[in-house]
């Protein structure tokens, strides 16, 4: 479909629409081309529009988060990417009942706010996600975490505008949390209701400020980089192995490619020279793969998505 043609099936709809929109800065690698239409729905009425409009003029919809765990191709990316960044998606209430204390979230709201709000309230059950860097529709999507747990073990059930432009409610236990995983229908996440639970502060406090001591030492945090570009994988017994340690062994650490290098702090981190290619950054990723399998014989998975005209991980 024409770019006049999306312009034309995007009237009408209660959002903010960008032409040409870049999104590299959007993106925690700072590169990468245009989206054909950039969309920030104004309510969630205009964003089942947006889906419903889009499915019968078979015109591609992504949904755009925090733009970590995300890598857009130079060439920028076909048809309409959403963006919950209006107040609607980001509205949140701390609800108390004889049960515990309940966060109802709109999924554009950041997870660090997040986590920064429950603690100044005392309250504990968002910490694993410590600097993780996504938004709470994003983290859901893909059951974000690290050692310290993820999203799923704090999820009461999430809101989802599907693929067919139905609004439905999914309780945690038919999400199909697992590893970086959930079996969720297609759609855009919208909001979500968190178990929150009453803590200590001065333990809650000194929790916080340990997990991100730790995180700020083995990561390069200040760098250009999406966050962990593969998926640990699992050994045959099914125990998961560290994907940054395979890569290590295999003496990748510091390995460069035109504008990218993997992380001499951490293996499964590759960094970008501000401006440089995304198709360094990619070509870089099959080459560690290669590589750990070479080495150790398991195959590494991206976790980091990539994004490109004409399809997309």
């Amino acid at each position: 479909m024409s770019a006049i043609a999306t312009e034309s099936l995007l009237a009408g709809i209660d959002a903010a629409v960008e032409p040409n929109a870049p999104l590299g800065k959007r993106t925690y690698f700072s590169v990468g081309g245009c989206a054909d239409f950039l969309a920030s729905p104004r309510s969630e009425a205009a964003l089942v529009d947006i889906t419903r409009r889009c499915a019968e003029a078979g015109v591609p919809l992504r949904v755009l988060g925090e733009g970590a765990n995300l890598l857009v191709d130079d060439e920028g990316v076909d048809g309409v990417v959403v963006c919950l960044d209006q107040p609607c998606f980001r509205e949140r209430t701390f609800d108390r009942s004889a049960d515990g204390v309940t966060l109802h979230a709109g999924a554009g709201l950041a997870m660090n706010r997040l986590i920064r709000e429950s603690g100044q309230r005392a309250l504990g059950g968002l910490e694993q996600m410590i600097g993780i860097p996504a938004t709470l529709g994003g983290a859901l999507r893909m059951n974000a975490g690290g050692r310290w747990g993820d999203i799923a073990q704090s999820t009461i059930s999430l809101r989802l505008v599907g693929a067919d432009a139905k609004v439905r409610t999914i309780s945690a236990s038919d999400a199909g949390f697992a590893y970086r995983h959930t079996s969720l229908p297609a759609g855009i996440i919208t909001g979500a209701a968190l178990s929150l639970r009453d803590e200590d502060p001065k333990e809650l406090r000194e929790r916080i400020k340990e997990i991100s001591a730790i995180k700020a030492a083995s990561q390069p945090l200040a760098a250009n980089s999406a966050g962990c570009m593969f998926r640990n994988p699992a050994d045959s017994t099914g125990r998961r192995l560290s994907a940054g340690a395979l890569i290590d062994e295999a003496g990748l650490k510091g390995l460069c490619h035109g504008t990218a290098q993997v992380s001499p702090v951490h293996g499964n981190f590759i960094t970008i020279e501000t401006g440089g290619s995304t198709r360094h950054v990619a070509e870089l990723s099959e080459q560690v793969a290669q590589r750990v399998h070479d080495r150790h014989g398991i195959r590494l998975d991206r976790e980091v998505v990539f994004w490109r005209r004409g399809g997309s991980e």
